[in-house]
């Protein structure tokens, strides 16, 4: 649909110009050229989410049938945030998402950089979830704002006056202070020296390694299908669904780590290569996303038939995190989920909300489905005997099928 589909709503239709409702105005685009321009000066602010950057979203939107329904919204008059949604239907519901949010690691919005301050009242962040509602009525019956941090980097996020629940989920990060060794300082320093050499050792005996970054588009499409096949392979020994299997997905990353060159990196491929007699292979492989001074940690994956005891992932990140360090890099971010791993390295752990907004009758049943699941998760995440059960169930159906596979 071109600009002339475009339609603009206002929270509300009283006319007092002070009351709060009336001074949000909300314009919905159908695609995404006709909000460039804008678009790219938000999210060239530090504080808003690669996720949501023009180039970010153009990717995903070119490589899935997405069907977008971009939010602009003003306050005064002002412009004040860009919301880049996508309307997903489920069977019963349609559901208002920010787009490619199955893959991202941090969420925002795109806000104009006073927006903390505009929105600092109840009624002034409900009028704004009405505005918001109001403008996708009859495309959407709930608009699903996931994994959003409160705060963020110190700062307040726009959204935090909105009702949210509390995503089982956290997301952890490491701050880098100038080098490896005062970077290290904040952990146990000794223990992960030590675990870096030993993993050094242990590839030595098999001839050496090397620590790549992809230079070339061949180089980092070549090392992400390594990444596809070693996920696949770890999503099956754990006998879970694999959330890069399909082709879209593999489509949108090979489309990001494409756009080479840009002031924000959008993806950068990081590898260990083996020498000697398995010259070439690769055995642990990093996509990382840079921002300013913000690193994140989009997916890892490692060949564990063949070096899985060198934790050949573990000196990965030691080897980015030091290269990292020296490169102006001051947060690198493990991204969501709570693993071991990620406990080891970070000293920072972020809660994130999720903001549900019911437009429809549908979308409360939907809403509250979602608040269901959502506390059913975080039970059993609080439940250290429940969830460790969980976790052997998983690790004995990985142990069964390398058992298998070695026969």
């Amino acid at each position: 649909m071109d600009g002339s589909g475009d339609r603009r709503a206002h929270a509300s239709l009283r006319a007092d110009p002070t009351d709060a409702a009336g001074r949000f105005e909300i314009s919905l685009h159908r695609n995404m050229e006709a909000l460039e321009t804008e678009w790219r000066v938000l999210d060239g602010l530090p504080e808003n989410s690669l996720h949501h950057a023009y180039q970010w979203c153009s990717a995903w939107a070119a490589t899935h049938v997405s069907d977008l329904a971009l939010l602009r919204v003003t306050f005064d008059g002002e412009l004040l945030l860009v919301l880049p949604l996508e309307v997903a239907r489920g069977r019963l519901f349609r559901t208002a998402k920010l787009i490619g949010t199955e893959h991202s690691n941090l969420n925002t919005g795109l806000f104009a950089p006073n927006a903390a301050a505009i929105i600092s009242t109840p009624a002034l962040a409900d009028a704004l979830a009405r505005a918001i509602c109001g403008a996708l009525r009859g495309l959407a019956d709930i608009v699903m704002l996931d994994r959003l941090p409160s705060d963020w980097r110190g700062a307040p996020s726009p959204f935090s006056l909105l009702s949210n629940v509390a995503n089982p989920n956290p997301s952890f990060q490491l701050p880098l202070l100038g080098g490896i060794q005062p970077t290290l300082a904040q952990l146990n320093a000794k223990r992960r020296r030590k675990k870096m050499r030993i993993s050094e050792r242990r590839l030595a005996e098999m001839g050496g390694y090397d620590y790549v970054v992809a230079r070339t588009g061949d180089e980092a499409h070549a090392l992400l299908d390594t990444f596809f096949r070693q996920k696949a392979t770890r999503f099956a020994a754990l006998g879970l669904p694999d959330v890069f299997q399909d082709k879209e997905t593999q489509a949108f990353f090979h489309a990001l780590a494409a756009r080479m060159g840009d002031d924000v990196q959008l993806m950068e491929l990081n590898a260990i290569r083996l020498r000697g007699e398995n010259d070439g292979r690769i055995v642990a492989v990093a996509g990382l996303s840079r921002k300013a001074d913000h690193v994140i940690c989009q997916f890892g994956s490692i060949d564990e038939a063949l070096a899985g005891d060198a934790s050949p992932g573990e000196l990965l990140f030691y080897r980015m995190i030091e290269r990292l360090s020296g490169e102006g890099v001051r947060l690198f971010d493990f991204g969501v989920g709570d693993q071991p791993y990620k406990r080891s390295w970070c000293t920072i752990e972020t809660p994130l909300r999720d903001i549900v907004l019911p437009v429809t009758f549908a979308g409360r049943l939907a809403g509250l489905r979602h608040h269901l699941v959502v506390r059913a998760k975080r039970a059993i995440k609080a439940n250290r005997a429940v969830y460790a059960r969980i976790q052997r169930t998983r690790r004995h159906r990985q142990d069964k099928t390398f058992d298998s596979s070695a026969d």
